[in-house]
Protein backbone atom coordinates (compact mmCIF):
# COMPACT_ATOMS: atom_id res chain seq x y z
CA UNK A 1 0.00 0.00 0.00
CA UNK A 2 1.70 3.19 -1.42
CA UNK A 3 0.62 6.70 0.40
CA UNK A 4 -0.59 9.14 -1.40
CA UNK A 5 1.19 12.48 -0.49
CA UNK A 6 -1.28 14.14 1.27
CA UNK A 7 -1.85 10.88 3.28
CA UNK A 8 2.39 11.54 3.89
CA UNK A 9 1.94 14.93 4.63
CA UNK A 10 -0.83 13.84 7.20
CA UNK A 11 1.34 11.29 8.85
CA UNK A 12 4.35 13.51 9.14
CA UNK A 13 2.07 16.38 10.83
CA UNK A 14 0.74 13.73 13.11
CA UNK A 15 3.85 12.33 13.83
CA UNK A 16 4.93 15.76 14.74
CA UNK A 17 2.01 16.17 17.28
CA UNK A 18 2.52 12.96 19.02
CA UNK A 19 6.48 14.53 19.55
CA UNK A 20 5.37 17.73 20.53
CA UNK A 21 3.16 16.35 23.29
CA UNK A 22 5.63 13.25 24.02
CA UNK A 23 7.69 16.25 24.82
CA UNK A 24 5.57 18.72 27.03
CA UNK A 25 3.94 15.79 28.74
CA UNK A 26 7.42 14.02 28.94
CA UNK A 27 9.63 16.83 29.43
CA UNK A 28 8.49 20.25 29.50
CA UNK A 29 5.79 20.02 31.88
CA UNK A 30 7.95 18.28 34.92
CA UNK A 31 10.54 20.43 34.15
CA UNK A 32 8.06 23.71 34.58
CA UNK A 33 6.85 21.91 38.05
CA UNK A 34 10.35 21.48 39.31
CA UNK A 35 11.26 25.42 37.96
CA UNK A 36 8.30 27.06 40.09
CA UNK A 37 8.66 24.75 42.98
CA UNK A 38 12.36 26.13 43.18
CA UNK A 39 11.34 29.52 42.54
CA UNK A 40 8.82 29.02 45.74
CA UNK A 41 11.69 27.76 47.92
CA UNK A 42 13.85 30.49 46.98
CA UNK A 43 10.86 33.06 47.72
CA UNK A 44 10.74 31.36 51.08
CA UNK A 45 14.99 31.43 51.65
CA UNK A 46 14.67 35.39 50.54
CA UNK A 47 12.17 35.80 52.79
CA UNK A 48 13.96 34.22 56.00
CA UNK A 49 17.10 35.59 54.78
CA UNK A 50 15.22 39.45 55.15
CA UNK A 51 13.90 38.19 58.50
CA UNK A 52 17.23 37.10 59.67
CA UNK A 53 18.50 40.61 58.58
CA UNK A 54 16.28 42.28 60.30
CA UNK A 55 17.17 40.38 63.43
CA UNK A 56 20.66 40.98 62.82
CA UNK A 57 19.57 44.64 62.64
CA UNK A 58 17.40 44.41 65.95
CA UNK A 59 20.19 42.97 67.81
CA UNK A 60 22.77 45.29 66.78
CA UNK A 61 19.96 48.24 67.68
CA UNK A 62 19.52 45.91 71.29
CA UNK A 63 23.34 45.66 71.99
CA UNK A 64 24.04 49.43 71.07
CA UNK A 65 21.16 50.19 73.89
CA UNK A 66 22.62 48.06 76.38
CA UNK A 67 25.97 49.43 76.13
CA UNK A 68 24.16 53.07 76.88
CA UNK A 69 22.30 51.59 79.60
CA UNK A 70 25.57 50.25 81.02
CA UNK A 71 26.96 53.80 80.81
CA UNK A 72 24.03 55.54 82.15
CA UNK A 73 24.01 52.95 85.29
CA UNK A 74 27.96 53.29 86.04
CA UNK A 75 27.43 57.16 86.05
CA UNK A 76 23.99 56.80 88.07
CA UNK A 77 25.64 53.92 90.23
CA UNK A 78 28.81 56.64 91.10
CA UNK A 79 26.62 59.48 91.81
CA UNK A 80 24.68 56.94 94.48
CA UNK A 81 25.58 57.48 97.80
CA UNK A 82 27.52 54.55 99.67
CA UNK A 83 27.95 54.00 103.78
CA UNK A 84 30.58 56.18 103.90
CA UNK A 85 29.89 59.21 101.67
CA UNK A 86 26.48 59.78 103.20
CA UNK A 87 28.01 60.58 106.73
CA UNK A 88 29.78 63.12 104.72
CA UNK A 89 26.98 64.02 103.04
CA UNK A 90 25.19 64.85 106.40
CA UNK A 91 28.48 66.82 107.58
CA UNK A 92 28.52 68.62 104.44
CA UNK A 93 24.87 69.70 105.06
CA UNK A 94 25.69 70.60 108.19
CA UNK A 95 29.20 72.74 107.96
CA UNK A 96 27.98 74.63 104.46
CA UNK A 97 25.29 75.69 106.99
CA UNK A 98 27.68 77.90 108.85
CA UNK A 99 30.34 80.19 106.31
CA UNK A 100 26.50 80.93 105.61
CA UNK A 101 25.90 81.73 108.60
CA UNK A 102 22.58 79.85 108.65
CA UNK A 103 21.26 77.87 111.67
CA UNK A 104 20.33 74.42 111.20
CA UNK A 105 17.50 74.17 113.32
CA UNK A 106 17.09 69.76 112.73
CA UNK A 107 18.16 67.17 110.27
CA UNK A 108 16.23 63.97 110.35
CA UNK A 109 17.22 61.46 107.85
CA UNK A 110 14.76 58.68 107.46
CA UNK A 111 15.50 55.86 105.13
CA UNK A 112 13.06 53.34 102.94
CA UNK A 113 14.87 49.77 101.65
CA UNK A 114 14.26 49.59 98.05
CA UNK A 115 13.56 45.94 96.83
CA UNK A 116 14.51 45.54 93.34
CA UNK A 117 12.54 43.26 90.83
CA UNK A 118 15.38 40.94 89.97
CA UNK A 119 15.73 40.04 93.93
CA UNK A 120 12.26 38.87 93.89
CA UNK A 121 12.99 36.45 91.53
CA UNK A 122 15.87 35.06 93.17
CA UNK A 123 19.09 36.77 92.27
CA UNK A 124 20.59 38.45 95.11
CA UNK A 125 21.57 42.34 94.47
CA UNK A 126 23.61 45.07 96.44
CA UNK A 127 21.40 46.46 99.14
CA UNK A 128 19.94 49.87 98.19
CA UNK A 129 18.19 52.36 99.96
CA UNK A 130 15.99 55.79 99.60
CA UNK A 131 17.22 57.71 102.22
CA UNK A 132 14.90 61.40 102.89
CA UNK A 133 16.68 64.10 104.58
CA UNK A 134 14.50 66.67 106.05
CA UNK A 135 16.56 69.50 107.31
CA UNK A 136 15.02 72.57 108.90
CA UNK A 137 16.88 75.81 108.74
CA UNK A 138 16.84 79.55 109.63
CA UNK A 139 18.06 81.89 107.16
CA UNK A 140 17.79 84.62 104.99
CA UNK A 141 16.56 84.25 101.16
CA UNK A 142 20.30 84.98 99.19
CA UNK A 143 21.61 82.54 101.67
CA UNK A 144 19.61 79.84 101.08
CA UNK A 145 19.41 79.99 97.69
CA UNK A 146 23.57 79.73 97.88
CA UNK A 147 23.33 76.44 100.06
CA UNK A 148 20.83 75.17 97.42
CA UNK A 149 23.26 76.00 94.82
CA UNK A 150 25.78 74.26 96.98
CA UNK A 151 23.89 71.07 96.89
CA UNK A 152 23.27 70.96 93.55
CA UNK A 153 26.85 71.17 93.07
CA UNK A 154 27.35 68.06 94.31
CA UNK A 155 29.12 64.55 93.25
CA UNK A 156 25.84 62.84 94.19
CA UNK A 157 22.47 62.41 92.78
CA UNK A 158 20.27 64.43 95.01
CA UNK A 159 16.97 65.39 94.24
CA UNK A 160 15.34 68.39 96.20
CA UNK A 161 11.54 67.06 96.74
CA UNK A 162 9.96 69.92 98.88
CA UNK A 163 11.36 73.47 100.07
CA UNK A 164 9.12 75.15 102.30
CA UNK A 165 9.98 78.88 103.09
CA UNK A 166 8.13 81.03 105.98
CA UNK A 167 8.54 83.82 108.03
CA UNK A 168 8.70 82.69 111.14
CA UNK A 169 7.91 84.75 114.74
CA UNK A 170 10.87 83.11 116.31
CA UNK A 171 13.40 83.40 113.69
CA UNK A 172 12.92 87.19 113.19
CA UNK A 173 14.38 88.78 110.74
CA UNK A 174 15.05 85.54 108.67
CA UNK A 175 13.17 82.96 107.37
CA UNK A 176 12.52 79.12 108.18
CA UNK A 177 13.24 77.03 105.70
CA UNK A 178 11.91 73.15 105.80
CA UNK A 179 13.80 71.47 102.88
CA UNK A 180 13.36 67.72 102.29
CA UNK A 181 16.01 65.93 100.12
CA UNK A 182 15.95 62.37 98.84
CA UNK A 183 19.13 60.53 97.51
CA UNK A 184 19.44 57.01 97.00
CA UNK A 185 22.43 54.89 98.90
CA UNK A 186 23.85 51.70 98.23
CA UNK A 187 25.52 49.53 100.41
CA UNK A 188 28.67 47.02 99.50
Amino acid sequence: MVLKRREKILLVGVAIALIIFLFDRFFDTPMNRKISLLRGEVKAVDARLKELDLLVKGLQIAEEETLRLEKELKSLSAQTLRGEEFRAFLRHLARSSDPLQMKVISMVPTEEKIIPSEEKKGTPLRDSRKITVQLVLHSTFPKVESYLRGIEELPFLVQIEGIQIERAEEAQPLLKVTLNLKMYMISI
